[in-house]
């Protein structure tokens, strides 16, 4: 046996084999992406019984699974993929894990919304630092020829926790309020209560297995190795001081006085549009800024955070800029995808409270038969996704963006007959299908946006494309159906239906990636050099 059989960190020809420990790390990664979604998604199951003790509304559930999560979730994910950039992505990983399954836990312990609310953001800290670190291990583990299947198989992640989480989640609170209808004896938890801090216990022990994986050589595998950052969190820290508001001022005014002028008016702006959108959709009270609601404020300081991130960034690594912000073909294919996951955020979160209200079944039965078949179909969609983006990229270089596409367009006509059927059967078939064709998007999304940048930009480019995840999917797809939902007396098939508006959209965002795709690819080195890249020898 040979180093390069045993060692991930030996750079690997396009006919080596990939050595056994890559796959093996790859399970462990696939492992903590479960539990990631097992803590996220767990809430779907547990939302009606919620929305009975806490006195809130479908308007609230949608901005806590969303909104409340995916702010931080995404602005934390700048400044810590900056860090995995930089530091060891094990240890981020392993502390993040920790932090996320802490604060599901403390979930449980909430009495009111605003409890809820602070342990969602705090889940959303935490799970900011598990992709980008996973995103960059993948890189260094797996060649360019089977990156996008080694980043499906660590996606189906996502499927499988989902599915699980619902599973569990319904056996817990059905036995725990058979056993305890007024509360337990000891705390009062109810059900739901109990089952946050059943699903946030285990992750502390994972995170002791997460500490023992090896660290590969950045980039060492595509013949790029980067030497270790000296100082790794100095580039954290200035990440973290670009995104925090009040400190983005004096980050602003450090870059001239032009540069804060455009950033306090970028500021204002955010502001008034949060509250138009509260007075146009008379959208309730909020609980930070009373004249604002929550879910516009969080958003609006959410985009003007990132545009100040995005500013810095133009100034302090012009290169990595240059390649994701400053790329058309970049940004087409992380928002073409935000599009898709605006839609399949919003039906997987609210399928099972849609199925509670509708069908005549235990929350033990729905989350047994929507969770198994969520996660069969996510799984299934999200590999083959995977192999076909694959298969495609080696016939013709936008072939992974046709993937995405079809991720956006297959899922709509089954997602109408799921949210208007009668029969219980034949919702749950639709929750399979509907779940595999919108999956099989993200492998080929998280390679494209991948496969744009240099080695050292992999974190920050992950953190970019799990901004349009999340503050166009996350943020805003299970808020607007529980808007329209809460508009409607609960309707919350109108509500799901209601996010279909955003497929147009996303259909001309994709068709440009089409076209710009193929040409950064052949660029990507000569546009690095372009834009100031050190140690590139492109004539």
């Amino acid at each position: 046996m040979t180093e390069q059989d045993t060692d991930p960190a030996v750079p690997a020809t396009p006919s080596d084999s990939v050595p056994a420990y890559s796959w093996y790390a790859l399970s462990v990664l696939v492992l903590i992406y479960v539990l990631n979604f097992i803590d996220r998604q767990i809430l779907s199951i547990l939302a009606n019984d919620i929305k009975a003790d806490l006195g809130v509304d479908d308007a609230y559930l949608g901005f806590l699974y969303g909104t409340a999560f995916a702010i931080f979730y995404a602005l934390f994910g700048i400044p810590l993929g900056k860090l995995a950039d930089s530091w060891k992505r094990v240890r981020l990983m392993t502390l993040g894990l920790t932090l996320w399954s802490a604060m599901t836990a403390v979930s449980g312990f909430a009495r009111d919304a605003a409890t809820l609310t602070v342990a969602r953001i705090g889940v959303g800290v935490g799970e900011a630092t598990a992709s980008p670190s996973a995103y960059s291990l993948i890189s260094d583990w797996f060649p360019a020829r089977l990156r996008a299947t080694a980043l499906a198989i660590y996606s189906s992640g996502l499927y499988i926790g989902g599915g699980v989480s619902l599973a569990i989640g319904g056996v817990i609170v059905d036995r725990w309020n058979a056993a305890f209808p007024n509360g337990d004896p000891w705390f009062g938890f109810a059900g739901w209560q109990a089952a946050f801090i059943a699903v946030g216990v285990p992750g502390l022990l994972l995170a002791l297995w997460v500490m023992t994986l090896r660290e590969p050589v950045r980039g060492a595998i595509d013949g790029l190795a980067s030497p270790e950052d000296p100082e790794p969190f100095r580039g954290f820290v200035r990440e973290l001081y670009t995104v925090i508001p009040p400190f983005t001022f004096l980050g602003a005014a450090a870059r001239g006085g032009v540069a804060l002028l455009i950033n306090i008016a970028v500021f204002i702006l955010a502001m008034s549009v949060a509250f138009g959108l509260t007075e146009v959709l008379d959208s309730g009270r909020g609980l930070i800024v009373p004249q604002i609601t929550d879910q516009w404020l969080l958003l609006a300081i959410g985009y003007y955070a990132v545009f100040c991130w995005a500013s810095a960034l133009r100034q302090r690594d012009y290169p990595t800029f240059a390649l994701t912000w400053g790329s058309p073909a970049f940004l087409c294919t992380i928002l073409g995808y935000g599009t898709v996951a605006f839609m399949a955020y919003a039906a997987s979160y609210w399928g099972a409270p849609y199925a509670e209200r509708v069908f005549d079944v235990s929350k033990a039965e729905l989350g047994f038969w929507l969770g198994g078949g969520g996660a069969a179909g996510g799984f299934l969609g999200v590999i083959l996704g995977g192999r076909m983006a694959d298969y495609l990229f080696t016939r013709f270089a936008a072939g992974r963006i046709w993937v995405i596409m079809f991720g956006l367009l297959s899922p709509i006509p089954f997602a109408i007959v799921q949210y208007t059927t009668e029969s219980f059967a034949l919702f749950l078939i639709l929750n399979v299908v509907v779940g595999a064709l919108a999956a099989s998007a993200l492998g080929a999304a998280a390679a494209s946006s991948q496969a744009l940048v240099l080695p050292r930009m992999r974190g920050t480019a992950t953190a970019t494309f799990f901004l349009a995840t999340t503050l166009v999917g996350l943020a805003l797809g299970p808020y607007l159906a529980g808007y329209v939902s809460a508009q409607h007396d609960g309707d919350l098939s109108r509500g799901v239906l209601s996010t279909l508006w955003i497929t147009p959209v996303g259909l001309v965002l994709l068709a440009l990636a089409i076209k710009l795709v193929p040409k950064a690819s052949e660029t990507l080195l000569a546009r690095a050099k372009a834009a100031g890249e050190p140690g590139l020898g492109v004539d």
